[in-house]
């Protein structure tokens, strides 16, 4: 946990000392590396035998419960991007 921790505090270390340089480049790298640990993460979901001999009993619970979810996040980061293109575009007037 501490080294998860420390990575995160070394990466907002190393983000503090090169704002100032133009790092265009590094949401396509995160976006990259996000869809790499997702597709991990499948691989090791599908290669764990009682995850996939307990699917069926998973139920619609957890459909509705990860859809749910799904939605609620969508609809949270609109309403953020919804205020804050808002008040950029009252500051703009």
């Amino acid at each position: 946990m501490f080294i998860i921790i420390g990575i995160m505090f070394a990466g907002m270390l190393l983000g503090f000392l090169l704002r100032k340089q133009r790092l265009s480049w590094i949401h396509k790298v995160i976006t990259v590396f996000i869809w790499l640990l997702l597709f991990l993460l499948g691989i090791d979901v599908g290669s764990n035998q009682e995850i996939i001999n307990g699917l069926h009993t998973i139920g619609l619970e957890a459909v509705i419960l990860t859809l749910a979810a799904v939605l609620g996040s969508v609809t949270a980061a609109w309403a953020l991007w919804y205020m804050v293109y808002k008040r950029n575009r009252r500051s703009e007037a």
